[in-house]
């Protein structure tokens, strides 16, 4: 703007000074270097200076209330024009506390003798699963035993020796790795996917020996969240390691457009460009470890502020409230905030265009008035009290969700700031 409008405000000012030497009545040099002086200071462009500024910092501070800390300034501007919101599910959808819920069993094996085997492997495990694991093991009085030659697979599981026995725990990509057949469990772990829950395998000395299922209940929040992202206009993608089946019975559940499931750590990159090939501008939600190459890469990283410190340190935006309901909030702002700085810049343009003419002395041959640079600066000074009071009013925007509950649909929908 600075590389047009300068010189073109020079040039007005000088063109003011030639016509009123030409043709203005006497005292001409008087006259013409008043309104010469008047159009410099009615162009001064201080609003249009605090036209973004100003919105930007009020904006954040907003959403700072409502619990959202917008990291970075251009991320509240980035996230006006996401278009596909992708979320991690362990710990971002859901309660990120899983519970041992079945335990089916092959022929020849003991349930007390299975949880014991399972429990020594993920002892050395930080995996939420393997907590879980690890929690129904010690509740129901399974002995405990040492492990050796412990190895994580990253995005299929664990394995160990236990007592001269190799134990694998993990995903059935895991067994299917090992060579390991799962026979009638195979059967078992699907119908326990299809109502959402994560089924786990075991396997000893390369013989699958249960299937263990797992369940992470959802946030109260989740739902009325991604009904409000949809409402907003937004596609919302679970990319998930999670079982597909488990995945998808969860995304059925919630109305989430598209799943991406069974995604190693090192894929979820991947995932996001695949989604923001078909989708646009891309957000990502995640709150673990694993996320937090995710959240750098998306185009607006959104961490839960209840996650890791890696997940925060990578994000953007940071929902120290700890559920989805913040990104609608979020996105709400964003909206509201861009909105502002539009009306901003069009005021302060505008009103400079419109008083550039009358300070020059337009109203003079017609009217005799001549704007003094005086009243010229006062002119200049309440545009920028303009723009101020605007954004301020960014002060009092409420959010779309509070406390999990979701106001009418047409709160919903980004209104005028």
């Amino acid at each position: 703007i600075t590389l047009w409008f300068v010189p073109a405000v020079m040039a007005a000012a000088a063109l003011t000074v030639i016509a009123w030497l030409a043709f203005g009545p006497e005292p001409a040099l008087t006259r013409a270097l008043v309104a010469g002086v008047a159009v410099l200071i009615i162009a001064c462009p201080c609003a249009m200076g605090l036209a973004t500024p100003t919105s930007i910092m009020v904006g954040t501070g907003r959403a700072a209330d409502l619990g959202i800390l917008f990291r970075k300034g251009d991320a509240l501007q980035g996230l006006s024009g996401v278009r596909v919101v992708a979320v991690d599910k362990t710990g971002t959808l859901t309660e990120g506390r899983p519970a041992l819920t079945d335990l089916v069993l092959a022929e020849g094996f003991e349930r007390a003798e299975v949880l014991s085997l399972a429990a020594a492997v993920e002892r050395a495990s930080e995996h939420p699963i393997a907590r879980a694991i690890v929690d129904a093991a010690t509740a129901e009085g399974a002995a405990e035993q040492a492990a050796t030659a412990f190895r994580s697979v990253t995005g299929f599981g664990a394995q160990a020796d236990i007592g001269g026995r190799e134990v694998l725990v993990g995903a059935d990509r895991l067994m299917a790795r090992e060579g390991v057949g799962l026979g009638v469990l195979a059967e078992a772990g699907s119908d326990l996917g299809r109502v959402g829950k994560t089924p786990i395998y075991v396997a000893v000395d390369g013989r699958a020996a249960a299937v263990i299922a797992v369940s992470d209940p959802l946030k109260p929040t989740t739902a009325a969240a991604i009904a409000g992202l949809h409402r907003l206009g937004l596609k919302v993608a679970m990319v998930t390691g999670d079982n597909r089946a488990a995945a998808e019975a969860i995304a059925a559940k919630l109305g989430i457009d598209e799943v991406v499931a069974e995604v190693p750590p090192e894929g979820k990159v991947a995932a996001i460009d695949a989604l923001r090939a078909k989708g646009g501008r891309l957000a990502f939600i995640g709150d673990g470890i694993n996320d937090a190459p995710a959240l750098a890469h998306a185009d607006v990283g959104i961490a839960i502020g209840t996650g890791t410190d890696v997940a925060i340190e990578s994000a953007d935006v940071v929902l120290m409230s700890g559920d989805l309901q913040g990104v609608v909030n979020a996105v709400d702002i964003s909206a509201r905030t861009m909105r502002n700085i539009r009306q901003n810049l069009i005021w302060a343009f505008g009103y400079n265009v419109a008083l550039i003419p009358v300070a020059a002395g337009l109203l003079y041959p017609a009217f005799g008035l001549m704007l003094s640079p005086m009243l010229a600066a006062g002119s200049m000074a309440m545009s920028s009290v303009f723009v101020l009071t605007n954004a301020l009013r960014l002060r009092f925007v409420q959010p779309v969700l509070a406390e999990g509950q979701m106001k009418p649909a047409a709160a919903l929908r980004p209104a005028a700031a």
